[in-house]
């Protein structure tokens, strides 16, 4: 099932006290994060000051894959360009066997769906703005040796060629989809070597509930912990399945994308398989570590992304 998110009384005293030390006044509300799938602390912390701030926290022991994940992301804003649409790294703090990272927080709520247009225009209008600014990434962040998404999609992405050799579980299908294994294993194989001739950094894991527009309508991008070398229309494809699955145009709205420029013609085809061999072969297989919610959002994600490549190349 999956573990929830602690709540604030629920961490360790020595490490409350550590964490009010930092942002010098005591902590008064905490509003745990309501998205998200990992079973880490989260939250919005208000102080007896007035201040406001993001926190995340993990076990050493009990969660290292988490404590990891926090330090990487750590690093990576740390070094992000100046101005980009992210929270600013305030501080790190090991203390009681937990890591923690605090980061300013963002005013803003997750984009409704439906998509409304406005929110949604924000959204890839300041994806933009970042898929700009990590074109040419500061040596900074390439130093932290961050992967490659074509050397992630060797070795982690081509699900469908997996499940074609029975390493992984078939899994289930729409009937106008499951004699077209070979196409999807062909589109799916050219990401990596789609992705190989990208320059810049990407995201990474551009999903909806990623994202925060704030009162002036300015959307954020959250979750950086999964930063890496690649084009940015991935990024751009993976924002797009709710999009599609609310019926808008997603072709036009991907290929109007600046970041979809000089994209090669299938780069959408190649993406979308890859997208759903990720999502549904993984759908059964998430640790218990993990938000109970994961499986869901993976069979959902997964079949939207199939569903929009089946319309596409004309499976149904």
């Amino acid at each position: 099932m999956g573990v929830p998110r602690p709540s604030w009384s629920a961490l360790p005293a020595a490490l409350r006290a550590a964490i009010a030390g930092r942002l010098g006044a005591a902590v008064v509300t905490a509003r745990v994060a309501p998205a998200g799938f990992t079973g880490g602390f989260a939250a919005v912390l208000d102080t007896a000051a007035g201040g406001r701030v993001f926190v995340k926290a993990a076990a050493v022991a009990g969660q290292p894959h988490l404590v990891d994940s926090y330090a990487r992301e750590a690093a990576i804003l740390e070094r992000l360009p100046v101005g980009l649409p992210a929270p600013r790294l305030r501080w790190t703090l090991h203390e009681a066997g937990w890591f923690v990272l605090c980061t300013d927080a963002v005013d803003g709520h997750t984009p409704r769906l439906p998509w409304v247009p406005a929110e949604l225009d924000a959204t890839l209008a300041g994806y933009a703005e970042v898929a700009a600014a990590l074109a040419d990434p500061p040596a900074g962040l390439r130093a932290l040796g961050l992967p490659h998404l074509a050397d992630l999609a060797r070795s982690d992405i081509l699900w469908w060629e997996e499940v074609v050799a029975g390493r992984e579980p078939t899994p289930a299908l729409p009937e106008a989809v499951r004699g077209r294994m070979p196409e999807l294993v062909a589109l799916e194989s050219r990401l990596p070597r789609y992705a190989a001739e990208a320059t810049g950094m990407i995201h990474g894991d551009l999903r909806v509930d990623n994202v925060l527009v704030d009162g002036d309508g300015r959307a954020w991008f959250c979750d950086w912990t999964w930063v890496c070398s690649g084009p940015a229309w991935f990024d751009v494809a993976g924002l797009l399945l709710t999009a599609y699955a609310d019926g808008l145009d997603t072709d036009r709205l991907f290929a109007a994308h600046p970041a979809s420029a000089g994209a090669p013609p299938d780069a959408l085809d190649a993406t979308l398989a890859a997208l759903a061999g990720y999502y549904l072969t993984g759908a059964d297989t998430a640790p218990v570590t993990v938000s109970p919610h994961l499986t869901a959002h993976r069979r959902r994600s997964g079949g939207q992304a199939l569903d929009w490549l089946a319309r596409r190349q004309g499976w149904r």
